[in-house]
């Protein structure tokens, strides 16, 4: 391959949160173009799997050998100096022409729709999305076409990227330490916007009615934000709309993880009301028997400013499982806890409190019947509930 291909050839990158969705694509896109890449994290993660052939250091403190460029996720940024994510992302969308896809709500599976589109219609794409894409092979891959990467709004750092066209999903204040209002996100958004040849608004796109591999009506808007954005960079609509109709996912964006003994186990990265409604709502189309969802909070501000909205949303379910903090993200703050959203659940709802992930698990186990749907829901962890549910659930009644 020439330079061209290996753009990065010749660099030496330590990613400090390599584990994390983000980090863990941009060490895959780096070491795809030609980069020696290395990392660390505070532990395993889902992604690091991801990272498959690299040296990792894991736990302890970053340990960058002598000669590497350090990049730095913001949650780490206490921890050494480097390179802000942020900051080698914008690098890494100005080397080629590039498609960025942010919003609220999402934007991983619309990422994933036009990535995987374009390498259907023989565009051969290069991408980063922030979660793995079984079709796609991964978080990060090398073409020789478009670069088509997920932005992320929620510490501003897409605003930082320059495509040639700009893709919002939808417009939603979820990330009240970032914005004081949605009206601040709006303007940011609008801003980040001019600054683009090209732009797709998905909110004012109609669903697509054509028939799709992956469920719910939200899965529907997407198809139309990625659809809308095939067709500015030259997909003939028809070839457009029959690539989309193959698209099977992303990981932990309604994922089935496993069904045993009549009882079916979905996982989804859902954290705030709109996408725990979509979730919920998918599994209430699909499923007759009862409904368990399990929450998982890892994020004190939006826990403070949601609790009552989170609550009613899982009173869409029968059962529903609250855990206390996992994996927190942000400070406490005096009487702010996760029984917060548990005590917003209405009636008839059963209310659940789960003081870890492994509690959550078990007493999901002791309430689970035949017929049941059991959703995990949030950031970051709840993956390893529902892998645990559906391990510890027999194979036919009575028989472990």
């Amino acid at each position: 391959m020439t330079d061209r291909h290996k753009p990065l050839a010749g660099r030496r990158l330590y990613f400090v949160g390599i584990g994390g969705s983000g980090m863990s694509a941009y060490a895959n896109i780096a070491r795809a173009w030609g980069a020696e890449v290395r990392g660390w994290d505070v532990h395993e993660t889902i992604f690091t799997r991801t990272l498959e052939g690299l040296e990792l250091d894991l736990g302890g403190e970053p340990r960058p050998p002598e000669g590497f460029e350090v990049v730095v996720s913001a949650g780490h940024r206490e921890r050494i100096e480097g390179a802000s994510r942020a900051a080698f992302l914008a690098e890494i969308v100005a080397l080629r022409p590039s498609i960025v896809v942010t919003g609220a709500h999402g934007k991983t599976t619309t990422t994933g729709m036009i990535t995987w589109a374009l390498r259907e219609v023989g565009n051969d794409p290069s991408f980063v999305v922030g979660g793995v894409i079984p079709q796609l092979g991964g978080n990060a891959g090398a073409g020789e076409g478009w670069l088509v990467v997920e932005g992320d709004e929620s510490d501003r750092s897409v605003f930082e990227l320059r495509p040639e066209v700009a893709v919002v999903t939808n417009v939603e204040l979820d990330h009240h330490a970032a914005y004081g209002s949605e009206d601040e996100l709006r303007d940011a958004i609008d801003s980040w916007l001019e600054t683009a040849p090209e732009v797709v608004r998905g909110w004012q796109l109609e669903p697509v009615r054509f028939a799709l591999a992956v469920p719910g009506e939200h899965n529907r808007r997407n198809a139309a934000t990625a659809l809308e954005t095939l067709v500015r960079v030259g997909v003939d609509r028809a070839d457009g709309e029959a690539a989309l109709a193959t698209f099977t996912g992303a990981e932990r964006r309604f994922e089935l993880v496993g069904e045993r003994n009549g009882v079916t186990v979905i996982d989804d990265y859902g954290h705030n009301p709109t996408e725990l409604r979509a979730a919920l709502q998918t599994a209430r189309e699909r499923n007759d028997g009862r409904l368990v969802a399990l929450y998982v909070p890892h994020v004190v501000e939006r826990t403070r400013q949601l609790h009552r909205e989170l609550g009613e949303v899982l009173g869409l379910a029968d059962v529903a499982i609250v855990t206390d903090f996992v994996g927190q993200r942000d400070a406490s703050r005096p009487g702010v806890s996760a029984r917060l959203v548990l005590d917003a659940v209405p009636d008839p709802t059963r209310r659940v409190w789960a003081r870890t992930l492994d509690d959550a698990a078990q007493l999901a186990l002791a309430l689970v019947r035949p017929g049941d749907t059991v959703v995990t829901l949030g950031v970051g962890e709840p993956w390893r509930a529902a892998r645990a549910i559906v391990e510890g659930l027999p194979d036919s009644v009575g028989k472990p």
